[in-house]
């Protein structure tokens, strides 16, 4: 079944990305803030950049290691750079990362969507086991087709190899994928791949990378729905 997601141009399914995405990144430190104090949010940045550039860095050496060593290894060096008085907390924003809160638009917005027919899945740089976990602790058992992780091939986004994996385990060609992501670096690449891209672009951000565009942007996942 063919749904009308980007005008003009119906998809057969509809992928998103998770952390970011799906799953609010900086919920893990929030959880923390009390000790944190005005600590949490620079912490909470700078571990998130941390771990974005370790994927690359691996990637680009062809030295690939779990995501979520690379979440732990960067973790640890935020801890050090912005609260290093606060390294006791270390288990805790960890344990809590595995239990991302979900954003609020997102259930209802997949709810919606699975009922049209349309199939839905998650790409991601996240272990298979984290995302498993990740679905399941925010009650979106049953939200998705499949669940993708580039664990499988073991490179990360950007690299073409991890979007291939799509059609791969669904079948379905980038020419009738929609891919959703909130970081504009992963819809450039998925651009390159040839998926119709749907920047989530929840803070209003300026554009980037003009020559690898998306075909349409949005500022919540509420809005993959609007006529």
């Amino acid at each position: 079944m063919k749904t009308q997601i980007i005008k003009g141009k119906p998809v057969e399914a509809i992928v998103f990305d998770a952390y970011g995405t799906i799953f609010d990144v900086h919920a893990a430190v929030m959880k923390c803030a009390a000790e944190l104090g005005p600590l949490a949010r620079p912490l909470s940045e700078l571990w998130r950049t941390k771990q974005l550039e370790y994927t690359w860095i691996r990637s680009l050496s062809n030295r690939y290691a779990s995501f979520w060593q690379l979440t732990e290894e960067s973790l640890d060096f935020a801890l050090a750079i912005i609260a290093p008085d606060h390294t006791a907390l270390r288990g805790a924003i960890l344990e809590a990362y595995r239990d991302l809160d979900a954003y609020a638009d997102a259930a209802s917005a997949l709810s919606t969507l699975r009922a049209t027919g349309i199939k839905t899945a998650i790409l991601s740089n996240g272990d298979a086991n984290m995302l498993e976990r990740a679905v399941a602790s925010a009650r979106l058992s049953g939200a998705f087709d499949a669940l993708i992780s580039v664990e499988k091939i073991g490179v990360y986004k950007t690299a073409s190899g991890a979007y291939r994996l799509v059609e791969e385990q669904m079948g379905i060609p980038p020419n009738a994928t929609a891919f959703v992501s909130s970081n504009r670096w992963d819809i450039a690449g998925a651009k390159v791949a040839g998926f119709h891209c749907i920047w989530l672009n929840r803070l209003s951000r300026p554009d980037e990378y003009a020559d690898m565009a998306p075909a349409a942007v949005i500022q919540t996942l509420a809005d993959l729905l609007a006529d």
